[in-house]
């Protein structure tokens, strides 16, 4: 079971485990504000839910800026795990614009690419040989990228994510 950690701003910091969670709640440096109720955990002289959100007392610090860092997991997530060029599963990613002719790490220059596709353009660029993008590259957003490392958000989180998307 993950927790979302959210700071005193109620703006997500990411996600711990179910037992850090409780380390947190029980050395009173967190609160619960979600948990499941149908799963309890038990001590010797109380009962709780297992958290799916803590909120931290003292940690204020805003995260930066909200600027999503560039990753190839983030990328082959952003696309869905499907090949820019042909719609196949990508397993890889590529450089739109290579970087041998000036091509950077960012958003809006990496897409997901299959193998096949990829070893084909190699060190061309889409002019050079004739292909297209399916889709303009460009950095994600909304609320399940405000927590980084998580590829699913958890139905309990709809609500702190918004929050957080609104601010």
């Amino acid at each position: 079971m993950r927790t979302l950690v959210l700071n005193a701003g109620y703006e997500p910091l990411g996600v711990v485990s179910f037992k850090r969670a409780l380390i947190l709640v029980l050395s009173e440096k967190a609160t619960i504000l979600a948990g499941s109720e149908d799963r309890q955990i038990h001590s010797a002289r109380r009962s709780m839910a297992l958290p799916s959100v803590i909120l931290l007392s003292r940690y204020v610090r805003i995260p930066t800026a909200r600027k999503i860092p560039v990753t190839r997991r983030g990328v082959l997530r952003r696309d869905g795990w499907r090949c820019a060029y042909c719609s196949k599963t990508a397993n890889t990613i590529d450089h739109v614009q290579p970087k041998s002719k000036g091509g950077g790490e960012s958003w809006d220059n990496l897409v997901a690419c299959c193998l096949k596709c990829n070893n084909t353009k190699g060190d061309k660029t889409l002019g050079e040989i004739g292909w297209n993008l399916q889709f303009q590259p460009k950095m994600p957003s909304g609320p399940q990228w405000l927590v980084r490392g998580v590829d699913r958000v958890e139905p309990e989180w709809d609500m702190f994510l918004g929050l957080a998307e609104a601010a």
